[in-house]
């Protein structure tokens, strides 16, 4: 859980590193609060017409959109790749399969030109 707190107070830094560990536990926590939401939607009956989300779903995303595009371009910098590779995902398939292996290898070992390595500090 201090792992994804850490990645919402660092919600507007784009610079530096977010080790592997960070990102994917946000990923993780966020996943699991997005299901919540959309359990919430359907039990409080606040869906959108025929869709399974809702009013409280949306208002998550929109609380997250952002704190997600900042740590991923934070583990991009990890692994010693500019933050405009995010933009790879915006080709069908092949871009979301390179963008996840950019997200899944390890870090690049002591400092690289977006500062020292995190799990070293």
């Amino acid at each position: 859980m201090n792992w994804y707190l850490k990645v919402l107070n660092n919600y507007v830094v784009f610079s530096g590193r977010a080790r592997r560990k960070e990102y994917w536990m946000f990923t993780l926590f966020s996943s699991i609060f997005s299901i919540v939401a959309v359990i919430l939607d359907n039990v409080l009956g606040a869906t959108i017409e025929d869709e399974v989300y809702g009013f409280f779903y949306i208002l998550y995303a929109l609380a997250v959109f952002l704190p997600s595009w900042t740590v991923t371009v934070r583990r991009l910098h990890d692994v010693g790749r500019s933050g405009w590779m995010i933009l790879i995902s915006l080709i069908p398939l092949i871009g979301w399969i390179w963008l996840l292996i950019l997200l899944i290898i390890d870090s690049d070992p002591g400092e690289n030109q977006y500062g020292p390595n995190p799990k070293e500090v």
